[in-house]
């Protein structure tokens, strides 16, 4: 089993800054790719960002490059989703995952993901 806790979510203002974290305990890490998600209300669940634990490959949506960035922290067992120039449309709750197929490229399917925190409130003011 694997737990993941999501921390770090709030409301600011357009154009502010967040950094969301994602602390996992359970099995170990070495081979899981841990990823972003976010929803808002009526929508789907929609994919933000993803990076393979061992050797940090990492992978984005379009609508975030550039403005995001996911890392993680081995010896914490944590990952971050740092977010710069948000807008209103960030506004969500955001999810954390794992995964537990071992590979190289971080997958970007909600589905392709075994495990899920419980989420974090995202809201972004104009």
């Amino acid at each position: 089993q694997v737990q993941l806790v999501e921390s770090g979510g709030g409301l600011v203002q357009a154009g502010g800054s967040l950094r969301l974290s994602c602390a996992a305990s359970g099995r170990m890490f070495s081979y899981y790719a841990m990823g972003w998600f976010r929803q808002a209300p009526g929508k789907e669940r929609d994919f933000v960002a993803a990076i393979r634990w061992s050797g940090g490959t990492t992978s984005y949506a379009d609508s975030v490059k550039d403005r995001f960035a996911i890392s993680r922290d081995n010896a914490k067992n944590t990952v971050y989703l740092q977010m710069n120039s948000l807008k209103p449309e960030d506004t969500a709750v955001y999810y954390c995952a794992a995964d537990m197929t071992p590979g190289w490229t971080p997958p970007r399917g909600k589905y392709d993901y075994d495990y899920w925190g419980q989420g974090t409130q995202v809201t972004v003011s104009s």
